[in-house]
Protein backbone atom coordinates (compact mmCIF):
# COMPACT_ATOMS: atom_id res chain seq x y z
CA UNK A 1 0.00 0.00 0.00
CA UNK A 2 0.75 3.33 -1.03
CA UNK A 3 1.16 6.15 1.62
CA UNK A 4 1.20 9.82 1.06
CA UNK A 5 2.43 10.54 4.37
CA UNK A 6 5.87 8.99 3.26
CA UNK A 7 6.04 10.61 0.23
CA UNK A 8 4.89 13.64 1.16
CA UNK A 9 7.84 13.43 3.95
CA UNK A 10 9.93 12.50 1.73
CA UNK A 11 9.22 15.63 -0.55
CA UNK A 12 9.77 18.06 2.87
CA UNK A 13 13.13 16.02 3.67
CA UNK A 14 14.46 16.68 0.37
CA UNK A 15 13.50 20.43 -0.28
CA UNK A 16 15.16 21.28 3.25
CA UNK A 17 18.60 19.26 2.13
CA UNK A 18 18.51 21.23 -1.32
CA UNK A 19 18.07 24.22 0.87
CA UNK A 20 21.15 22.97 3.62
CA UNK A 21 18.95 23.50 6.32
CA UNK A 22 18.85 21.65 9.21
CA UNK A 23 15.74 20.37 11.29
CA UNK A 24 16.67 22.93 14.03
CA UNK A 25 16.22 25.88 11.61
CA UNK A 26 13.29 24.79 10.10
CA UNK A 27 11.63 24.06 13.48
CA UNK A 28 12.75 27.34 14.78
CA UNK A 29 11.35 29.06 11.10
CA UNK A 30 8.05 27.51 11.01
CA UNK A 31 7.17 27.01 15.19
CA UNK A 32 6.91 23.80 15.09
CA UNK A 33 9.06 21.24 17.47
CA UNK A 34 12.05 19.77 15.64
CA UNK A 35 10.44 16.17 16.70
CA UNK A 36 6.99 16.32 14.60
CA UNK A 37 9.00 17.57 11.75
CA UNK A 38 11.12 14.29 12.25
CA UNK A 39 8.84 12.33 12.48
CA UNK A 40 6.48 13.83 9.35
CA UNK A 41 9.93 13.50 7.08
CA UNK A 42 9.91 9.99 8.07
CA UNK A 43 6.35 9.42 7.45
CA UNK A 44 5.14 8.35 10.69
CA UNK A 45 3.08 11.43 11.37
CA UNK A 46 0.49 13.48 8.93
CA UNK A 47 1.06 17.00 8.61
CA UNK A 48 -2.44 19.04 9.76
CA UNK A 49 -2.82 21.64 6.27
CA UNK A 50 -1.58 24.80 8.86
CA UNK A 51 1.01 22.92 9.82
CA UNK A 52 2.04 21.94 6.20
CA UNK A 53 1.69 25.51 5.22
CA UNK A 54 4.01 26.41 7.70
CA UNK A 55 6.86 23.91 6.96
CA UNK A 56 6.19 25.08 3.19
CA UNK A 57 6.53 28.75 4.30
CA UNK A 58 9.49 28.38 6.67
CA UNK A 59 11.23 25.86 3.44
CA UNK A 60 10.19 29.06 0.91
CA UNK A 61 8.39 26.64 -1.63
CA UNK A 62 4.97 26.45 -2.54
CA UNK A 63 2.49 24.36 -0.72
CA UNK A 64 0.97 23.35 -4.06
CA UNK A 65 4.73 22.17 -5.17
CA UNK A 66 5.19 20.11 -2.69
CA UNK A 67 1.79 18.22 -2.81
CA UNK A 68 2.07 18.16 -6.70
CA UNK A 69 5.69 15.88 -6.33
CA UNK A 70 4.57 13.90 -3.01
CA UNK A 71 1.30 13.13 -5.82
CA UNK A 72 3.41 12.32 -8.68
CA UNK A 73 5.80 10.06 -6.44
CA UNK A 74 2.51 8.04 -5.44
CA UNK A 75 1.50 7.58 -8.73
CA UNK A 76 4.62 6.14 -9.63
CA UNK A 77 4.62 3.99 -7.10
CA UNK A 78 1.34 2.55 -7.91
CA UNK A 79 2.18 2.12 -11.39
CA UNK A 80 5.03 0.12 -10.16
CA UNK A 81 3.07 -1.99 -7.87
CA UNK A 82 0.19 -2.52 -10.07
CA UNK A 83 2.68 -3.57 -12.98
CA UNK A 84 4.05 -6.07 -10.88
CA UNK A 85 0.77 -7.40 -9.69
CA UNK A 86 0.19 -8.02 -13.59
CA UNK A 87 3.54 -9.73 -13.97
CA UNK A 88 2.78 -12.11 -10.96
CA UNK A 89 -0.78 -12.99 -12.26
CA UNK A 90 0.49 -13.75 -16.01
CA UNK A 91 1.27 -17.24 -16.30
CA UNK A 92 5.19 -18.45 -17.52
CA UNK A 93 5.69 -19.03 -21.03
CA UNK A 94 6.45 -22.77 -20.72
CA UNK A 95 8.58 -23.17 -23.06
CA UNK A 96 7.19 -26.05 -25.22
CA UNK A 97 6.92 -25.77 -28.74
CA UNK A 98 4.35 -27.68 -30.70
CA UNK A 99 4.72 -28.91 -34.34
CA UNK A 100 1.67 -29.35 -36.88
CA UNK A 101 1.70 -31.66 -39.32
CA UNK A 102 0.32 -29.55 -42.24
Amino acid sequence: MVLFRRSLGDVLRRKRMELGMTLREVSAEARVSLGYISEIERGQKEASSELLASLCAALDVPLSLVLREASTAVAREEALAARTVLEVARPAPTGDVVASAA
